[in-house]
């Protein structure tokens, strides 16, 4: 763990903070120069599965949000991404932790303009509307990429990067893994 300017001791997370949460590259691995397609294709990351049944008695909500371009692109359906949540949904239950909502962006940034694809905070806004108990400044944003950094810092949240060598400067708190950073909350 690498820490910027303060310590994770100084947050008292419980039931009022929100996690959201990326998904490729912090909970399963990702396809470099290309997208998880299939059910098949989907791998959760070593250690994901035990952190979220520990981040599920912490935090009061845990919200995915996630870029899926591939559908855009016209690679994969936007049934076939439901297909894909539906069972990795099946797989934390049966681990004793719990996602609330998975929200998603399926446009791709190269054809059209949208408000939901990160950085932009039209996913947090969604979520926001759902959940209005949700309070940006008492939320954590877990990501891997720099869009998902400057998504935490545009609406107030703590970013933490889980690092596979690709963090740069900006995140509040940097892990090698969702496993890590579980083992240090309280």
């Amino acid at each position: 763990m690498r820490e910027h300017n303060r310590s994770l001791a100084d947050f008292n997370f419980d039931g009022q903070w929100t996690l959201f949460l990326d998904r490729d590259g912090v909970i399963n691995k990702k396809i470099e120069n290309d997208y998880v397609r299939s059910w098949d294709q989907f791998e959760f990351l070593p250690g994901v599965l035990d952190a979220l049944n520990k981040l599920s008695k912490v935090f009061g909500r845990i919200i995915i949000v996630t870029n899926q371009r591939g559908i855009g692109r016209g690679l994969m359906t936007e049934e076939e991404l439901h297909r894909i949540h539906e069972k990795m949904l099946e797989v934390i239950r049966q681990h004793g932790g719990r996602i609330d909502r998975i929200y998603y962006c399926p446009h791709d940034h190269e054809k059209q303009e949208c408000d939901c694809r990160k950085p932009k905070p039209g996913l947090a806004l969604q979520a926001k509307k759902d959940f209005p108990e949700i309070d940006f400044q008492r939320s954590v944003m877990i990501g891997d990429s720099e869009s998902d950094m400057i998504f935490a810092k545009n609406l107030g949240m703590v970013a933490v990067c889980i690092c596979q060598g690709n963090c740069k400067e900006g995140w509040d708190f940097v892990f090698a893994n969702l496993q890590e950073f579980s083992q240090v909350i309280r």
